[in-house]
């Protein structure tokens, strides 16, 4: 899109797993006419949503990959993104929210706001995304749209408003009342394509006054002409709409549509307050690094405009067998086929072979893109985060959030043949997704992938073998522990080496102390000279190198400070390499006097089960070292908050779900690092010690 860019709208569909995102978004393309048949997200006529285009998804029925689109809707452009639910894949969710203007939060008019609508929504804010909220599922049973807008306001702290209130809810929904135009809407058709409005029925025209006036009281905060217009009977559609778009860009507002996006109703009105409330590019403030600016580090608002330096980030990749596709955002200038652009990073030049706009898994070509746009690169290779620039500016986007991950699994390829191929898909994943990471043990030379969680690397090692053909045997999976110092330790080491010729010579001074503030901190003391100041460095190196596998369990040491207080050099014999290996020797020494212990990550869970299975469900936490945080309860549904160490929760889901007859769901995501108790602690450090007697 190269015209106004008031008429484009960057959107994001998230929600927690099975919220009906993806229906969501399938009816979208319907309604918009940007596909001609509706498919359902399992696959059961055995073509599957149009956004899910891997297979994995369409069998699974989840989300793996964020998907874009690009559908026309009012004379409105809006670039769609569908995002997974699952806690596992919330990279995707990330990385999307960080290009991204606006939102349409997604909940379940049953369960209402639940664990990953809380992740969700903390990202939403991460990035300042304004948002809309959809109450889906209005005719299931149990659906309560006016409980799920309370727990907006409760448990995510939005101050939201009903903008409709439901016709009939269950099996009984048939349409909306908008609460604005104050007008009874139905959809009609084999697919609820005709739009219908009539007069509110008179049951619910008490309700609908009342809410109506909730409505004006909300808005008319963030409209003085409103608050007037309210107070001397003049209230206009155009006076609403537009204090609601200003509370909504303010993030002050959260406009609550609902319907049923399976059963065809309510979606055409979300639309319609996608293109009214959320923000087009230009009303959206984002940042980049000046990359001339000396000293310290000096930002700048972008400004979006198509006439200025190209400036555009790469936020997704995906390579396949026939080159890289780099998604990338436009945030000012413009982009062509045949342009020469720069990358920031790396500094390396490319030229734009084929600029294409996405469509699930299809590619449209296109000639050119402005500010505002998301469009992809296919053919130009890039790392995810990159920048680039036409070369009349060197600058760099703020990056996005990238979690650690908490959970590791040591595989083999079972023949020469497979260890190609894994190298290859291990290449490939690890370029597109900063979550998964590849490393190797040193003891066993094993390859040791690390992800999200269980899905995450299940989802990867079915993706080697479906896409690669690379068959693997994995071990057990590992928790990802760490390990500290118990208490402070006072340090002196000489590192002394005379082989013949130059010798090595390298003496340091200092403390070794726990330091819960950072990962590393390295402090010099020195004074007079006694370690010159070109080998301060390399001491730091020392230590900061030893980190990696620390003597107590073989992993890595967090939360350390050193203090270099003195030492001694050689005229001769000291060099760079000495004073590693003195640091190098000082830890290894010194840091089992330290009283070191084992850290095991906790992990936040939230579990959501029927009222009737609550007691098996807390149950099987406590059986699990669980410390419960909260419980929250409304008529059906309990969701338990608990901080759960990670070696207790593998093959929880199937636990669970025989503990309450497949009924309850949860999700979980790393909270923190804590001491581990000190019997595991100890069984951990015998392995550690039979596994070096063993290598």
């Amino acid at each position: 899109m190269n015209g106004d860019r008031s008429r484009l709208r960057n959107i994001g569909i998230s929600a927690h797993i099975d919220s009906g995102k993806t229906t969501l978004t399938e009816r979208i393309l319907f309604y918009a006419k940007r596909i001609r048949a509706i498919h359902e997200v399992r696959g059961k006529d055995g073509v599957g949503a149009t956004m899910d285009s891997m297979d994995l998804e369409r069998e699974r029925g989840i989300t793996i990959a964020s998907a874009a689109t690009h559908v026309t809707w009012d004379s409105h452009q809006l670039n769609v993104i569908d995002t997974p639910g699952h806690v596992d894949f919330t990279i995707e969710v990330e990385r999307s929210l960080r290009v991204l203007d606006g939102a349409v939060l997604v909940l379940c008019g049953v369960a209402g706001v639940q664990s990953q609508s809380i992740t969700v929504d903390r990202q939403m804010k991460r990035y300042g995304v304004p948002v809309v909220a959809f109450v889906n599922k209005c005719d299931r049973s149990g659906a309560n749209p006016a409980r799920v807008a309370e727990q907006l306001r409760d448990r995510l702290g939005h101050n939201a408003v009903l903008l409709q209130i439901p016709i009939g809810l269950e099996a009984a929904h048939r349409g909306v009342v908008d609460l604005v135009r104050m007008k009874a809407v139905y959809f009609d058709g084999e697919h609820g394509e005709t739009v219908r409005e009539e007069e509110i029925p008179a049951a619910l025209r008490i309700e609908a006054e009342s809410r109506r006036e909730e409505l004006l009281d909300a808005a008319s905060l963030f409209s003085d002409e409103l608050t007037e217009a309210v107070l001397e009977e003049r209230v206009t559609e155009t006076l609403v709409h537009a204090a609601i778009r200003r509370g909504v860009l303010a993030r002050g507002l959260t406009p609550v549509l609902l319907g049923s996006a399976y059963k065809n109703k309510g979606v055409q009105p979300l639309l319609d307050a996608v293109v009214r409330y959320l923000p087009d590019p230009t009303e959206v403030a984002n940042e980049a690094r000046d990359l001339d600016a000396e000293g310290e580090e000096r930002r700048f608002t972008v400004s979006n405009d198509p006439d200025d330096p190209l400036l555009a980030l790469a936020f997704k990749l995906e390579d396949g067998p026939y080159g890289q596709l780099s998604y990338l955002r436009l945030y000012q200038g413009r982009l062509a086929k045949g342009d020469t652009i720069h990358n920031s990073r790396s500094g390396r030049r490319v030229k734009v072979g084929r600029l294409v706009r996405m469509h699930a898994d299809a590619m449209e070509d296109i000639e050119t893109a402005a500010a505002g746009d998301i469009v992809a690169l296919f053919g130009v290779d890039c790392a995810s985060g990159d920048t680039f620039t036409d070369g009349r500016l060197r600058a760099a986007m703020t990056s996005m959030h990238v979690p650690e991950p908490v959970i590791s699994l040591a595989i083999r390829p079972r023949d020469r043949a497979d260890q190609d191929r894994l190298a290859r898909a291990l290449q490939r994943f690890t370029k597109e997704d900063p979550t998964f990471r590849v490393g190797s043990d040193e003891e066993t030379g094993d390859t040791v992938v690390r992800g999200m969680g269980e899905l995450h690397l299940e989802v990867y090692l079915e993706r080697m073998r479906r896409e690669y053909g690379a068959e693997v045997e994995t071990s057990a999976p590992q928790v990802a522990y760490r390990e500290t110092l118990g208490r402070a330790v006072a340090f002196d080491y000489t590192h002394k080496k005379q082989t013949g010729g130059a010798g090595q010579y390298g003496r340091i001074v200092g403390r070794l102390e726990p330091w819960p503030e950072a990962l590393f901190v390295f402090e010099s003391r020195v004074t007079g000279g006694n370690v010159p100041t070109e080998f301060i460095p390399a001491v730091e190196k020392g230590f900061r190198t030893s980190l990696d596998r620390g003597p107590s369990i073989g992993a890595p040491v967090v939360n350390v400070k050193v203090t270099l207080e003195d030492g001694n050099a050689h005229a001769v014999d000291s060099s760079d390499r000495a004073f590693q290996e003195a640091a190098r020797g000082a830890f290894r020494r010194f840091y089992p006097q330290g009283a070191p212990r084992v850290l095991e990550p906790l992990m936040f869970i939230s579990v959501e089960t029927p009222r009737e299975h609550q007691g098996e469900a807390m149950a099987s936490l406590m059986q699990r070292r669980a410390i419960v945080l909260g419980t929250t309860e409304d008529p059906e549904f309990v969701r338990v908050d608990a901080e759960v160490p990670l070696a207790e929760m593998f093959g929880y889901a199937t636990v669970l779900r025989s503990l309450t007859q497949g009924k309850a769901t949860f999700s979980m995501e790393f909270r923190r690092y804590a001491p581990a108790p000190e019997a595991m602690a100890e069984e951990l450090r015998r392995r550690h010690q039979e596994s070096r007697r063993g290598a």
